[in-house]
């Protein structure tokens, strides 16, 4: 975002515009398949604020979020989420 907001190459532009949603897509779909298909109810019982954070992080990615805005802060907030999922991610992996 940081790189396209600085040139003024419309076609590198356009590249980076076609990364950037396809790149939100994906993150978009992989919060969904950990939230789906990794995290059981135990998961949820013992981090109630799960559920909050993967919908908050799925919005981040997606139409009101990274995949519609160049805003960096924006990005920066989703991977905020992101790292957020993945201390408890990993904390319940330890206890697997």
């Amino acid at each position: 975002m940081v790189k396209a907001a600085a040139s003024s190459d419309a076609d590198f532009k356009a590249r980076a515009l076609i990364v950037k949603e396809e790149r939100s897509d994906l993150v978009k779909h992989h919060l969904w398949v950990l939230w789906t298909d990794y995290f059981k109810p135990a998961h949820f019982e013992k981090y109630p604020q799960l559920n909050t954070m993967f919908n908050e992080a799925t919005k981040l990615a997606g139409a009101g979020g990274t995949k519609a805005s160049w805003d960096v802060a924006v990005a920066d907030d989703l991977l905020a989420k992101i790292d957020e999922i993945a201390v408890i991610f990993w904390e319940t992996k330890k206890a697997a």
